[in-house]
């Protein structure tokens, strides 16, 4: 029901009340906007059959963009109505790949404020400012410095895209309240030397403020967020690795929170292996996995696929040893000069080798790219993957699409059909040789939303690794037979909900079990979880 406290045009241009043609004859009335409506009276069904029209009218992914942008500030449930009514085909465009061009172009195609900035000049005055948000109810936090925006790097102010996009996914595909989402550009500067010479740039026009500085300033925004929402769960995205591991260790055991990239990318990637592993017939104590990219989501891979292993009867020594990393100099070994503490676990003690002679020597069941650079995974690899694997499982999760490692299509022909294949970004079914073959969908959303809700529901005083495990094993459990038979590792993007609802369900009750709950565990969790999911529906 419509919010009576706002009148006339008031109410048409709250998103959040808003319903445009759907207002009845008596909330017309009643809320004075007769005369300021067209006079038919739709249904929701017959609002979102007019915007999917206009949306398929447009004639460019950022064009779709702009425009599902804009429904979203004029009519947030009829947004979202339309992205869960047919999320084979808005996901892509409100999160990856498109979000990667929107971020490119966030401030030529800058419509309206979405979402809460953060520079140097408000030090001192972070908790003020946070009362300026029109919402004093949050319960997520989605916070990027814009550094290391998907594979294209800093792009600055632009990056707010992201916690934008995030913060859809949270309500899309895991149930939480649009006004319970908040996100956050933490605008510290940029040297990316275009955004700064670009007069329309949105962002603050200096150099990165780095070290002291910038951790001082962290600080501030970290504890004014937990003085005004002390529930509030902060999910950091898009950091540089050795920013994005400092802070989640600086933070950790203060608040809840997580790093998406680190965790995130973990828990779906290993979700990910362990439904591949079905359809190639590999046990998972056997397995050897590979990474090409030694940063962030590589190295927060690993570490959860090391839990796995010891969760399933492995002991951390021989865990370790079949999980290997090669950067950009080769082999990662235990000779590596300059090794950062992330990659140390994984630096065995083996003669140097590049990529393609660790390939051929290791044999690794499973490859996984993590580089942000595309055709990484070429050929000459693919087909060496090949010739060591029946099955050979080949994740390019690098974002957006144009940054993958390989396309779908690649993987298949150079593999005679048999790789098991995912990637970040979406890539649409494959034809070979008169098969259908599915590509898997890694994508993140599959787990931070069911994460997120399953925390909340629980107020749980903290996210562990144990949660993202949970998530990984439960995620896998959702892959259907006929979608494993399809060859993907991953269900169907249409069921995310479900697998949210579940995901959430897994981790509450973990909270409740570990004593990291906050509230007294209900009778049925999982119907506690369900009702608590938002409903765009009026």
């Amino acid at each position: 029901m419509a919010d009576k406290q706002l009148r006339g045009v008031a109410a048409l241009q709250d998103p959040a009340v808003n319903k445009s043609t759907a207002f009845s004859p008596a909330e017309r009335e009643a809320m004075g906007l007769r005369g300021l409506l067209p006079a038919a009276v739709s249904t929701q069904d017959l609002q979102v059959q007019r915007a999917l029209e206009n949306l398929r009218r447009k004639d460019t992914d950022i064009g779709r963009y702009v425009f599902l942008s804009s429904l979203s500030g004029r009519n947030e449930r009829l947004f979202y109505r339309l992205v869960m009514d047919h999320l084979e085909e808005i996901l892509p465009l409100i999160y990856t790949p498109t979000v990667g061009q929107a971020c490119k172009e966030f401030a030529h195609i800058y419509r309206g404020a979405r979402g809460f900035y953060v520079t140097p000049q408000d030090r001192g005055e972070m908790r003020h400012i946070l009362d300026n948000w029109p919402h004093q109810d949050i319960r997520v936090v989605v916070v990027t410095d814009g550094e290391r925006i998907l594979g294209l790097g800093d792009l600055g102010a632009n990056g707010m895209g992201i916690p934008v996009g995030k913060a859809a996914l949270y309500t899309a595909c895991g149930g939480i309240d649009p006004r319970h989402c908040l996100p956050v550009m933490f605008d510290t500067g940029t040297n990316n030397a275009e955004l700064l010479d670009d007069p329309l740039y949105l962002g603050a026009r200096h150099p990165r403020i780095r070290g002291d500085d910038y951790l001082a300033l962290m600080d501030e925004f970290v504890d004014a967020v937990r003085d005004a929402w002390p529930a509030a769960i902060i999910q950091f995205e898009d950091f540089v690795t050795p920013n994005a591991y400092a802070l989640l260790h600086r933070y950790q055991e203060r608040v809840t929170c997580f790093n998406d990239d680190i965790q995130g990318t973990a828990a779906t990637a290993l979700a990910g292996i362990l439904a591949a592993s079905r359809i190639a017939e590999l046990d998972l104590r056997e397995l050897r996995v590979m990474f090409l990219g030694a940063g962030a989501a590589a190295t927060g891979i690993a570490d959860l696929m090391v839990n796995a292993l010891v969760a399933a009867g492995v002991d951390s020594g021989t865990a370790h040893s079949h999980v290997w990393l090669v950067d950009r100099k080769g082999l990662v070994t235990a000779n590596s000069p300059e090794l950062a503490e992330y990659k140390k676990p994984f630096a065995h003690d083996h003669p140097p080798l590049d990529f393609l002679g660790a390939i051929r020597e290791i044999r690794p069941n499973v490859l996984i790219g993590a580089t942000g650079q595309p055709g990484t995974f070429n050929e000459e690899a693919v087909r060496l993957m090949a010739s060591v694997n029946d099955r050979p499982i080949i994740f390019a999760l690098s974002n957006p699409t144009s940054r993958s490692e390989c396309t779908a299509e690649q993987a298949y022909q150079w593999t005679g059909g048999r790789a098991v294949f995912a990637s970040g970004s979406p890539f649409a079914p494959v034809d070979y040789q008169g098969r259908i073959l599915h590509p898997g969908q890694g994508n993140n959303a599959y787990v931070f939303p069911g994460i997120g809700l399953g925390a909340l529901v629980s107020a749980a005083s903290a996210i562990d690794q144990n949660m993202f495990l949970i998530a990984a094993q439960t995620l896998a459990s959702q892959v259907s037979e006929a979608e494993l038979e399809d060859g993907s590792a991953y269900p169907r993007i249409v069921r995310i909900r479900d697998v949210s609802a579940a995901i959430a369900t897994r981790v509450a009750e973990y909270a409740y079990e570990s004593g990291l709950a906050g509230n007294e565990r209900p009778d049925d969790i999982e119907h506690a979880v369900r009702s608590s999911m938002y409903d765009p529906h009026y």
